[in-house]
């Protein structure tokens, strides 16, 4: 029971915290370089965003599919476990291919000298690539966790709420008549559409109707 609760933790803190390094890292300064323009030369740099956009957006499924873990049971909660470590996996891949990309820098200097194939100078690149890997580890790691874990895990009921439902409807077609002399019970009838001034066999026979 202490593994399955460890695990549990472990998979949210993972989980959340690798979604939130990614989505930093890839909105921060990934590469930069020096662009050869006519007047001389243009300093130019690409955010994560600019270079690749699948770090991101794995990482907005993933977050998506570690809540949907505790919505679905038995054969859902293992696709969804699958989901998230691959979404893991392929930031880590695409984080570690994005670190050495300057195609982001070549568009950009293309731009800024009107040339095809602008050439880009002096390029340098950041540790932040390197940081959204890390986020994706973090969240295979809460894949794994999932997939080896996850049927042990509590998951979302809407039995309380069933039964609630059930309790007010019960109350609706069974309770008593409101008493004229306090107040609040026919502001209560007229919330459920009922007429207060109706007498009590009147409205059983339109509830039966």
């Amino acid at each position: 029971m202490r593994g399955r609760r460890s695990s549990l933790a472990i998979a949210l803190l993972a989980g959340a915290l690798g979604a939130a390094l990614v989505l930093l890292a890839t909105s921060r300064k990934w590469a930069e370089g020096t662009a050869a323009v006519a007047q001389g030369s243009l300093p130019q740099s690409a955010n994560g965003d600019d270079i690749t956009g699948l770090p991101g957006a794995l990482a907005v499924v993933g977050l998506a599919a570690l809540v949907a873990v505790f919505a679905v049971r038995r054969l859902g909660r293992v696709v969804v476990s699958a989901l998230l470590a691959l979404c893991g996996a392929g930031v880590v891949v695409s984080s570690a291919l994005g670190a050495s990309d300057k195609a982001a820098l070549e568009e950009k200097a293309s731009k800024v000298s009107g040339l095809t194939h602008s050439p880009i100078h002096d390029v340098a690149y950041t540790p932040w690539p390197w940081v959204a890997a890390a986020g994706g580890v973090l969240l295979l790691l809460a894949g794994v966790l999932a997939l080896g874990y996850g049927r042990h895990w509590p998951a979302m009921s809407g039995r309380y709420e069933r039964a609630g439902t059930t309790g007010r409807a019960r109350t609706r077609r069974g309770g008593p008549a409101p008493d004229p002399d306090r107040p609040e019970e026919l502001w209560k009838a007229l919330d459920r559409g009922e007429d207060p001034t109706e007498a009590p066999e009147r409205q059983e026979a339109e509830r039966g109707a």
